[in-house]
């Protein structure tokens, strides 16, 4: 009879502790990590540059690079943001600090190369293409920023 009292004591307690333990909705946060704060507002901004608004998604990479700017991808797309808002010279530091931080990154050596071309310089985003060749073959940045190249006509 013991054991069942205390078994019975046990259940009761477990379900008094679920029963009142804060609850949250799958994939939410109690906004104690900044890790995962980070990563919902770069998925945040992500959508935005998805969606096409470039001006909105702007200030909260902006943000990101700031809270965490070891985050190559973060500056990545900050670096894309600005050359679709026509600030080249910002979204070339932005590709500068990817490629420090990752120098094989596909992504920005894609993104630098489109840069290349619309700044004049097809002989550097050739140079990205050949090193997207080395890194990764045919894969999607290397197809890309071939088309880019191919469409630019140099």
């Amino acid at each position: 009879m013991n054991r069942y009292l205390i078994h019975l004591c046990a259940v009761v307690f477990s379900l008094f502790v679920v029963a009142t333990a804060p609850v949250f909705a799958a994939g939410t946060s109690d906004g104690s990590s900044t890790a995962s704060s980070t990563e919902s507002s770069y998925a945040d901004a992500k959508a935005m540059v998805d969606a096409g608004k470039f001006k909105d998604a702007l200030p909260a990479l902006q943000m990101i690079t700031q809270d965490d700017p070891k985050n190559a991808d973060a500056w990545n797309l900050l670096g894309f943001t600005h050359r679709m808002l026509g600030h080249m010279d910002d979204a070339s530091k932005a590709y500068l600090v990817v490629l420090k931080i990752n120098p094989n990154h596909l992504g920005a050596l894609e993104y630098q190369g489109e840069l290349f071309l619309k700044t004049g310089k097809p002989d550097l985003a050739k140079a990205n293409l050949a090193k997207l060749k080395a890194l990764c073959g045919n894969c999607e940045q290397f197809g890309d920023l071939d088309k880019a190249i191919s469409a630019a006509g140099v």
